[in-house]
């Protein structure tokens, strides 16, 4: 069985200049397999024909929120309305887990500095531990696991590809490399812009889990529809590390 994690953050991922309004760092994983993702590619698509026709539109967490570009039709009320009842039930009713990870970006550099590793990588450490927590109680013979990670530079890239190998051949600190190996894990890297309906549900589903780690007790709907897709096993979340 073949199984998909797709990638995305919110917020910025550098410790140098920290915006006082917005000090977490989340990259946020959806773990789905790859029978389910042809559903969830199938009712996506059917969403964005029903709003937008043959119109090729990218959903996109931020565009949404302000109702720009395509989304501007999210300014008449009754279908905005249409839209995020449509959505919603996208979200809670696909088979998928989230796993994800927020970084405490002043709380770090006050315990850590700001010379360690890219926070970034430090996320994608901790969602590869979640993931092969629960790969590893999946009944099912011969699983491969496939990351799509949203394309950021080709710098980054290239440094958070090197990042994800040493992670291959070394594991992490609650893992080792020969249960990541046997996995048949790898990591390839796309544009939001090739339409990748995985990716565009990461995208979602970051904002939220942003906002809830920055104000827990602040009225975040969003957070209330997806939370229950958030990896837990014997009542501890895995799907949301939050750190330090």
């Amino acid at each position: 069985m073949k199984y998909f994690l797709f990638l995305d953050e919110s917020g910025d991922h550098g410790i140098v200049n920290i915006d006082p309004n917005f000090t977490v760092f989340v990259l946020a994983g959806i773990l789905i397999s790859e029978n389910n993702y042809e559903i969830l590619k199938a009712q996506l698509n059917t969403l964005k024909k029903k709003f937008w026709g043959d119109k090729k539109v990218i959903l996109h967490s931020r565009d949404i929120r302000k109702c720009e570009k395509e989304f501007v039709l999210l300014f008449n009320i009754e279908v905005k309305k249409a839209f995020y009842e449509n959505i919603n039930q996208i979200i809670s009713n696909n088979d998928y887990l989230i796993i994800s990870s927020a970084i405490q970006k002043q709380k770090y550099v006050q315990r850590y500095g700001k010379l360690l590793d890219d926070v970034y990588e430090i996320a994608l450490s901790f969602i590869i531990e979640g993931e092969i927590f629960f790969l590893d109680d999946v009944n099912k013979p011969n699983k491969e696991l496939e990351i799509i990670i949203e394309k950021r530079g080709k710098k980054e890239d290239s440094k958070l590809n090197e990042h994800f190998n040493k992670i291959l051949q070394r594991g992490t600190g609650y893992v080792n490399a020969n249960r990541i190996k046997a996995y048949n894990v790898k990591a390839i890297f796309k544009h939001k812009k090739e339409d990748i309906a995985g990716l565009q549900l990461a995208d979602l589903v970051a904002y939220p889990v942003a906002r809830y780690v920055l104000d827990p007790q602040r009225a975040n709907p969003a957070f209330e529809v997806l939370s229950k897709k958030i990896y837990s096993k014997n009542n501890k979340l895995y799907g949301l590390k939050v750190f330090p």
